[in-house]
């Protein structure tokens, strides 16, 4: 998901940065990419969200059995992975917004 992202805000970057207009479609397919990116962030935060509460539960267990000190720390690695992953996609959708907007001020006003 991070190399098809990366490729396709690379693409829309180079569109804008060759001054390209922008029809409606193309404005629609990005809001359709940016919803679908969306989705995809959602499912992150879930997951993430879960990681977390089950290292921290994992955390708890440690006082009555040591050795699930290796299980939380497995976890600890996870949930920091998780998190890199989560803030990712978060700006690469926040960035999307930004290419949005420069797409509407590049597009005709004919076509609106």
């Amino acid at each position: 998901m991070r190399e098809y992202m990366r490729e396709y805000i690379n693409k829309i970057d180079l569109r804008i940065k060759n001054k390209e207009k922008f029809t409606k479609e193309d404005r629609d397919e990005h809001l359709l990419k940016i919803k679908l990116f969306q989705q995809e962030r959602i499912i992150h935060l879930v997951i993430t969200l879960t990681y977390v509460l089950f290292t921290i539960f994992i955390l708890y267990l440690t006082q009555y059995i040591f050795m699930l000190f290796l299980i939380f720390f497995i976890l600890l690695i996870f949930d920091g992975f998780y998190v890199y992953h989560y803030f990712f996609l978060e700006n690469s959708v926040q960035y999307m917004y930004k290419q949005y907007d420069k797409m509407k001020n590049m597009s005709n006003r004919k076509e609106d």
